[in-house]
């Protein structure tokens, strides 16, 4: 038996909508309109200062038309807010419609550009990159373009031939490996020109999450002067090789950046002069091979940095003329090997920069010319072998340092001309070996020096700059007050 069932009727729906909508806007305006005027008459009446008025037993001719204009005057006026009420919605369909519109054509010509992506010729493909580009400039709203978006991510994130090499049995296979490398790099290329537009103007993406997971990148990127606000970007187990991403000049603000477990190979990184406000960016897990990662003249304002067990090999981190003024940045149980890390000139006043368990062979890490006035850098339980830690020239006006625990093994810790005029520096239960520590020409008026427990030599010059006997807040191991002169 066949069940016939009542169609929905979509017009009546939507004229319920509709007038109900409308309906309660001409009661509201209609109130509005009568409340307006009867506070204008009262206000007018109060102006003009009448005590009362004055009354006729008679209606005459001309008081009688004058009620009859008012009425038509009334009627007229009220006309007038239904009609534009009514033409006001009637706008806010029309509208409607033409966004409906708007995204099945943008629909279409998104299923037309990523059939192009899949394409068998590089051209064909570099036709769908720019199409989709550009429909994302065009989107009718965010999630269009977020869409976009992910879709050109998404190629670069899928698996590629590599290089067969230069043979001339491979010559063909080489070409084709070069046009589709066009085709990623392009994108790349987009992807950083976009973001770097200002927020709110054409063509512009910031505001956008980017999902780089896991992609290959070997050409460079471009992200000077980008805008990341509270957006998330992902660079999650990428690898750069031999390649140049560059977000120098730009601002974080409330957003997520990951590199998490990505690997830098020969690669550099750039940071300088980027700002940092309440948003995090993770480097944990990250290998960083004979490339550079440069926070030069960064500005650290909340939020963290996070380096936790990443590997440096080789490579070379600045942070030179960086300014921490609150946040955390993290290097704990990373290690390296080989290369440097440069604070030089850096400016600490509220940040907290941990080195907790990091290991240091043969790397050189330089705090020269630093400010310590708040904050915490701490190389608790920290292995330094065969490299050196200097904080020649450093100023140390509050805050606090800490070395507890860590090992000093044929590794070179200076503090020459460095000075001591507030702050707490902690070195408990360090273990020094002959020369490893040094004060050398350092200058102290107050502050705290902590040395309980430490074991080794004195460190060379440490007696000569705090004087003996120590001045209170200097806590020294009894067998270095035995040995001074």
């Amino acid at each position: 038996m066949t069940v016939s069932r009542k169609p929905r009727s979509l017009p009546d729906e939507q004229k319920l909508r509709l007038w109900g909508g409308v309906g309660w806007a001409l009661a509201l305006t209609f109130a509005a309109a009568v409340l307006a005027a009867v506070g204008t008459l009262y206000g007018l009446v109060v102006l003009l200062d009448f005590q009362k008025i004055d009354t006729t037993a008679k209606l005459d001719a001309k008081t009688l038309f004058d009620l009859v204009k008012l009425s038509f005057g009334v009627v007229a006026g009220a006309g007038a807010l239904v009609a534009l009420v009514v033409a006001y919605r009637r706008q806010r369909v029309d509208e409607a419609g033409a966004h409906r519109e708007a995204t099945r054509l943008h629909t279409e010509r998104f299923s037309q550009a990523v059939d192009k992506l899949g394409s068998d010729s590089p051209a064909v493909r570099l036709g769908g990159v720019h199409a989709l580009a550009g429909l994302a400039d065009d989107a009718p709203d965010d999630s269009l373009r977020q869409t976009c978006i992910d879709v050109l991510c998404a190629y670069l994130q899928l698996p590629f031939t590599p290089d067969p090499g230069t043979d001339p049995a491979h010559q063909e296979e080489h070409h084709r490996y070069l046009a589709f490398r066009k085709v990623r790099h392009t994108i790349l290329r987009l992807i950083g020109d976009h973001y770097r537009r200002p927020k709110g103007t054409h063509r512009s993406w910031q505001g956008c999450d980017l999902d780089l997971t896991g992609v290959t990148i070997d050409g460079n990127i471009d992200f000077q002067s980008a805008e990341f606000s509270g957006s998330t970007v992902s660079f999650r187990d990428a690898t750069f090789s031999s390649s140049t991403v560059s977000f120098s000049g730009a601002t974080f603000s409330s957003s997520t950046v990951l590199f998490g477990d990505a690997t830098f190979s020969g690669s550099t990184v750039s940071f300088t002069g980027a700002e940092f406000s309440g948003s995090t960016v993770y480097f944990t897990g990250a290998t960083f091979s004979d490339g550079t990662v440069s926070f030069i003249r960064a500005e650290f304002s909340g939020g963290d940095v996070a380096f936790h067990g990443a590997e440096f090999s080789g490579s070379s981190v600045e942070f030179s003329s960086a300014e921490f003024s609150d946040g955390t940045v993290s290097f704990s149980d990373a290690t390296f090997s080989g290369g440097n890390v440069h604070f030089d000139a850096a400016r600490f006043s509220g940040s907290d920069v941990s080195f907790d368990d990091a290991t240091f062979s043969g790397s050189d890490v330089s705090f020269s010319g630093a400010m310590f006035s708040v904050g915490k850098v701490s190389f608790h339980g920290a292995e330094f072998s065969d490299g050196a830690l200097a904080f020649g020239s450093a100023t140390f006006s509050g805050g606090t340092v800490h070395f507890d625990g860590a090992t000093f093994s044929d590794a070179a810790l200076s503090f020459r001309d460095a000075t001591f005029s507030g702050g707490t520096m902690y070195f408990d239960g360090a273990a020094f070996s002959d020369g490893a520590l040094s004060f050398d020409l350092a200058t102290f008026s107050s502050g705290a020096l902590s040395f309980p427990d430490a074991t080794g030599p004195a460190p060379q010059g440490l007696l000569a700059a705090v004087g003996t006997p120590p001045p209170a807040g200097v806590t020294l191991p009894a067998a270095w007050l035995l040995s001074a002169p």
